[in-house]
């Protein structure tokens, strides 16, 4: 009986290792799955007409600016203004005490009646010395010194008259008045202090219904962009404040330098931008945009189907097999998520949109047609908007920025 069971335990085992024998034969006999292909977003390059836009920093200055200094010493009686305010031209700013003047012009006055009254003594006396002589009653060397005597009495009063003209116009320069239009500063000094003719600062004075941003261009690039241009073409320039958004104020080129500074190799031009609003105000730190005086046909592929290795930009390019294969690329500039490709692709090319993330040279791909996103393309304002890199630069090199007209 130990026996018997003893066979079926043995029996049971055979059988069962028989099963799977038969069932690993199987699986190796069967065909090899194939793996199922890596989907990608695939789009046909843009190729379209753009306009490339450069910009550089600045600081906005005022055309007329002035700092306000009297003309006379004295002690200052009154300020006029309220700081800070706009004044129109002539508009009376701050008064020295007029009186040590006053009583100096009144001196002058009655000097001069004076000069004036020895003047005629003079001329009466030499008009009788010429009656005399005709009578030979009078010497000629008394009548003649008689007329001598007249043409230094005229001497005396023209030299009061002008000392007379010279206190008046110290009294008039007790009024210290505005010399332009424009927007004034705080009262650096003030009432019954002493200042000195010429040297003591009053206070400063900025026109502020226009504004310049003059920036230095590279003879390169002026020479490659803007060749063309001269003063007056009225090219259109935009100007972005540190925390604008995009480029919001309009103005244009005015002003181009005589002369390449050969220390720097650019060229000093300006821009001219009505100040219609108070955010402009001289001194602020600004980026000014122009437009290059023509377009060009370009390349344009999206930014994140850029790779980049050790040494190369490239993209991915996407053949009639549905295989990626590699290209190096030159990139250019920017234009918001897109990018101008200056060397490396064609018209009609195909590329892997996503870039090389998941993918690489050389792999087959199940390919998902899209397309690339025209929107930064049709924007057609005057001036495209700031990247975000942009923004958070402060002080940068003047750089290129383009924005494209759709194809």
């Amino acid at each position: 009986m130990e026996l018997r069971s003893r066979l079926a335990v043995i029996l049971a085992v055979a059988t069962l290792s028989g099963c799977i024998a038969e069932a690993d034969s199987d699986q190796q006999s069967a065909p090899a799955q194939a793996r199922p292909l890596q989907p990608v977003d695939v789009a046909t390059v843009l190729h379209t007409e753009v306009t490339e836009w450069h910009t550089f920093t600045t600081r906005l200055e005022s055309p007329e600016q002035v700092e306000l200094r009297p003309r006379i010493s004295g002690v200052i009686d009154s300020v006029e203004f309220t700081e800070g305010s706009y004044v129109q031209k002539g508009d009376l700013l701050v008064r020295i005490d007029p009186r040590p003047f006053q009583a100096e012009v009144e001196r002058l006055k009655a000097e001069r009646v004076r000069a004036t009254a020895a003047l005629r003594q003079a001329q009466t006396e030499a008009k009788r010395a010429k009656s005399l002589q005709s009578r030979n009653a009078m010497s000629d060397e008394q009548a003649e010194a008689r007329g001598f005597l007249v043409s230094q009495r005229h001497a005396e009063l023209a030299s009061v008259s002008a000392a007379l003209q010279a206190a008046e116009l110290n009294l008039e320069f007790t009024e210290i008045r505005a010399p332009i239009s424009g927007r004034v500063s705080n009262a650096y000094i003030t009432t019954g202090n002493n200042v000195q003719a010429g040297s003591s600062v009053l206070t400063t004075l900025v026109s502020t219904d226009q504004l310049h941003a003059y920036f230095d261009v590279d003879e390169r690039t002026w020479n490659r962009q803007f060749q063309q241009v001269d003063a007056q073409s009225g090219l259109m320039a935009a100007l972005q404040l540190s925390g604008d958004q995009g480029f919001p104020y309009q103005g244009q080129l005015d002003f181009i330098d005589n002369r390449v500074n050969p220390g720097t190799g650019t060229l000093r031009v300006r821009a001219t931008f009505e100040a219609t609003q108070p955010a402009l105000r001289p001194g602020a730190f600004a980026r000014v945009r122009m437009a290059a005086d023509h377009a060009r046909l370009s390349v344009v592929v999206p930014d994140r189907a850029i790779g980049t290795d050790l040494e190369n930009q490239f993209v991915l390019t996407v053949d009639a097999n549905n295989t990626l294969a590699y290209r190096k690329v030159s990139a250019g500039v920017r234009i918001g998520e897109l990018r101008v490709i200056e060397q490396g692709l064609a018209k009609g090319e195909r590329i892997a949109v996503n870039g090389p993330a998941r993918v690489g040279p050389g792999m087959p791909i199940q390919p998902r047609e899209v397309e690339i996103d025209r929107r930064d393309l049709s924007q057609m304002k005057l001036m495209p908007e700031a990247s975000e890199q942009e923004l958070s630069e402060s002080n940068s090199a003047p750089n290129a920025q383009t924005l494209a007209k759709a194809g």
